[in-house]
């Protein structure tokens, strides 16, 4: 007997109800709302093979609405993952492959971590582009080995989200034709109906974007979906919406349609209803096996890899560099061969140059030296590439050419929180190193998107400029006071703060070669003088701080600084020594590398027995951990003043005169 596709489908919703109901927690309702839809899209469309999770030609499913994870959870139980029913059973418990919201890197066959809606989407805007931008680099005449969708699921609440309109504009403008987003449009969020606050034609609106749409689909109806999905498979260079009428919580008799199935368990008496009504005779958890065969993905999983896996072969045999290179950027994420070499080389040239320049400039001097050593490299900013200046002399604007779309650095327009969400989803795919850059203030409309960065451990690099008062003339609007601050707080944040060209490059070297988070670059509009430092000390940045100036000689005082400071801070130690004072200088470019060293040398660096004063153009709890109550902090716990630089460093109290003030001061009480 031959499963049907509606007890394919019910499988997924019973998987859900009864997982739901017994962690009495989740949203069951997006599952069975979309099971039909799912059912099609996982057994007859989407490219997958569940032996491999981590295929580079796969297609890629997003699950933008991420709340109802048990839905994804069941598609990849049923289709052969490595995803046991005893995870199900699991659901949202402690240490479980099935968490609350899907987490890539926790379950085999989750793409992005999604529940925060809107990110999805646009995670996945980022994966399309970036293999629209692989297929016009390593494609050949006769050899195709990059030609995959990014498929989207998504709701309501995504399409609120700002995020969104930033993403999916972009998308049209791009024309990312391999992109498929399936709306599930059930008219219900948490708060009920939706009709009072969201009215939006979303139709119209994507077709405004440049998008196809595909309008008035019976997400419930297999047949009408698997004709919707075939033609928004065929490629016409713009993404396409999928729009699917559905209702949520299909097939619970009494709580379908409503918010009460979309955040809470059916309660077991509606569950009992739930299963007369679909006709469900089975236990919770139960499949029986001619369902679970016919949901079985495995064999035509592995039969479209190994087809695959042949086109490459040839591809190698007639392109034998182009498919190393490949190899070592996408399928195993390698820094190519020479860069540790190069690198090193390129890090001589700065330190013998000894420019005095802004921070931003010497990064642009750095992406300079960087793109050719790392063509994985994809730059872009948020509509500020001439203050941000994230283009290299081998920048190229992507743009779409007789081969699609290419070049090497993404216009983002004024997108800071769909561009931080896209560079997540160009990581997660792979085959690219990811940095994008807006004024440091501006890091606000990201921070969640960086947030997500942490918390899936991918390699984006986010260049932030304009870092302090030093600005100027923009006011406080621009200027940043707590956002330095604000960013170390993330868990898995690595935020670099340079000094001078020589620290900026290092920071750029750390970030380039950082597999496992994101880095923050921190960097100054206004000039920074080069600072002088031995091979020892050079070496010692990449341990995120170290003794710049007066560590061979007892001090009476530390000047513990980062950035634009880190001037200030020399200037007034010579000060103090013709005052008889002796001060060290600690350069403390990267908190989080310091903090991760061991304690020997951090005692080295930072001796417990020399009073420190901290010094940051920004909020200055963050410091007291370093200075203790002993210790002292020159910073600004107010917003700023529009007037030029270094008026404002003198009207906020951020000046050579003061250091030397206070720093004279703990040099005495230490004396005591």
């Amino acid at each position: 007997m031959t499963a049907s596709l509606k007890t394919l489908a019910d499988a997924i919703r019973m998987l859900a109800v009864d997982a739901v109901q017994q962690a009495n927690s989740g949203h069951p309702g997006a599952p069975m709302g979309m099971a039909d839809i799912a059912t099609v899209l996982w057994r007859q469309h989407l490219k997958h093979d569940p032996a491999d999770p981590a295929w580079p030609d796969r297609d890629r499913f997003v699950l933008s609405n991420g709340h109802g994870s048990m839905l994804l959870y069941a598609l990849l139980h049923l289709t052969g993952y490595d995803l046991p029913i005893d995870e199900l059973k699991r659901f949202r418990q402690l240490h479980s492959k099935t968490p609350g919201h899907p987490e890539v890197g926790v379950t085999p066959g989750v793409e992005t971590t999604t529940g925060p809606l809107g990110q999805g989407i646009t995670n996945a805007v980022g994966m399309a582009l970036a293999e629209a931008l692989l297929a016009s680099t390593f494609n050949r005449p006769g050899h195709t080995i990059v030609d995959h969708r990014t498929w989207v699921f998504l709701g309501d609440g995504c399409l609120m989200e700002g995020i969104s309109h930033e993403a999916c504009s972009l998308a049209g403008t791009l024309g990312l034709g391999k992109l498929i987003a399936v709306w599930d449009d059930n008219g219900i969020s948490i708060d009920g109906h939706v009709e009072p606050w969201f009215s939006d034609d979303t139709p119209k609106r994507f077709e405004a974007y440049g998008w196809r749409v595909i309008r008035d689909v019976d997400g419930h109806d297999p047949a009408a979906v698997d004709a919707a999905l075939r033609i928004a498979m065929d490629d016409v260079g713009k993404p396409t919406l999928v729009c699917c009428k559905t209702v949520i919580g299909h097939g619970s008799p009494n709580k379908a349609g409503t918010h009460d199935v979309h955040g809470a368990a059916l309660g077991a008496a509606e569950v009992a209803a739930t299963r007369a009504a679909l006709g469900w005779p089975y236990p919770p958890f139960e499949i029986p096996a001619e369902i679970r065969a016919a949901w079985d993905q495995r064999e035509k999983g592995a039969n479209l890899h190994r087809q695959w896996t042949q086109r490459f072969d040839a591809y190698r045999a007639a392109h034998p560099d182009l498919a190393a290179e490949f190899e070592r950027r996408v399928m195993r994420r390698a820094l190519p061969a020479d860069y540790p070499r190069r690198s090193a080389e390129a890090l001589a040239k700065v330190v013998a140059e000894a420019a005095t320049i802004a921070s931003r400039k010497a990064s642009q001097n750095a992406i300079t030296a960087l793109l050719p050593l790392l063509p994985e490299l994809l730059g872009g900013s948020a509509d500020l590439t001439g203050s941000n200046l994230t283009d290299g002399k081998t920048s190229v604007p992507v743009r779409r050419g007789p081969e699609g779309l290419a070049g090497n650095h993404v216009n983002y327009g004024v997108r800071e929180f769909g561009m931080s969400a896209m560079m997540n989803g160009i990581a997660l795919h792979g085959g690219f190193i990811p940095y994008g850059g807006t004024f440091l203030t501006f890091s606000d409309y990201a921070r969640n998107a960086v947030r997500m960065s942490a918390l899936m451990h991918q390699g984006v690099v986010y260049v932030y400029t304009h870092d302090s008062i030093g600005l100027g003339e923009d006011g406080p609007t621009h200027q940043p006071i707590e956002h330095i601050a604000s960013l170390r707080l993330i868990p898995n944040n690595r935020v670099w703060r340079p000094c001078d060209a020589v620290e900026t490059f290092v920071a750029w070297q750390a970030a380039v070669e950082r597999r496992d988070g994101p880095t923050c670059l921190i960097l100054s509009r206004q000039n920074l003088p080069a600072q002088m430092r031995s091979d020892a000390q050079l070496d010692a940045i990449r341990r995120g701080g170290y003794v710049l100036a007066g560590g061979d000689a007892p001090a009476q005082v530390t000047l513990l600084a980062t950035g634009s400071e880190v001037a200030l801070a020399m200037a007034a130690r010579e000060r103090l020594a013709q005052q008889g004072v002796a001060a060290r200088v600690v350069s403390m470019p990267c908190c989080e590398v310091f903090d991760a060293q061991d304690a020997a040398y951090r005692a080295q660096v930072l001796p417990r027995d020399v009073p420190v004063l901290a010094i940051e153009a920004g909020v200055t709890n963050y410091w007291r951990a370093y200075t203790g109550f002993d210790g002292d902090v020159i910073g600004i716990d107010r917003f700023g003043e529009s007037a030029p630089g270094p008026q404002v460093y003198d009207a906020l109290g951020v000046t050579t005169a003061r250091v030397v003030e206070r720093a004279k001061a703990l040099a005495a009480k230490g004396a005591r």
